[in-house]
């Protein structure tokens, strides 16, 4: 049975551009990577929790920030290791800078016996569409080109 996990993809209007946001995943695996590797806040659906709640709680875990804005669905898409993300667009702006996430333990160095907390989403950004098609991870890609064909139409 595939994971399941829900995020938001918040989107803003600035300068007369469109812009999304994404994070990128913190810990010693990811810091010295860049394209393909940003994602939109998400995170596990706990049992019994609603899709879309569990997307709200995500983003303020990751980011310090409410995201209670009008949520249109997305269309799921699968990433790789069969995980389902679930996705809304939610209209809003935050100031990246100010992002506050959670944290997570991890043993590190490899076989130093040490264990380090890192926080799982260590900085954020706004990109247009283009910029977010290079950014985001190969299986979240379907979300950024269906909310661009959307705000297309609007």
């Amino acid at each position: 049975m595939p994971t399941k996990s829900a995020g938001i993809l918040l989107h803003r209007r600035n300068a007369g551009r469109h812009e999304v946001l994404l994070v990128h995943p913190g810990g010693p695996f990811w810091q010295n990577k860049d394209n393909g590797v940003w994602s939109i806040p998400k995170g596990l659906i706990e049992d019994d929790e609603d899709p879309l709640t569990a997307a709200r709680r995500e983003f303020r875990e990751e980011t310090g920030f409410p995201a209670d804005g009008e949520a249109l669905p997305l269309t799921p898409c699968r990433q790789s290791g069969k995980k389902v993300v679930y996705a809304w667009a939610v209209e809003g702006s935050i100031d990246p800078s100010e992002i506050a996430s959670n944290t997570f333990s991890l043993k590190w160095p490899p076989r130093s016996g040490r264990t380090q907390e890192f926080p799982e989403v260590d900085r954020a950004a706004w990109f247009t569409f283009a910029e977010a098609q290079n950014k985001i991870l190969k299986g979240q890609l379907p979300l950024i080109v269906e909310l661009a064909d959307i705000v297309r139409v609007r």
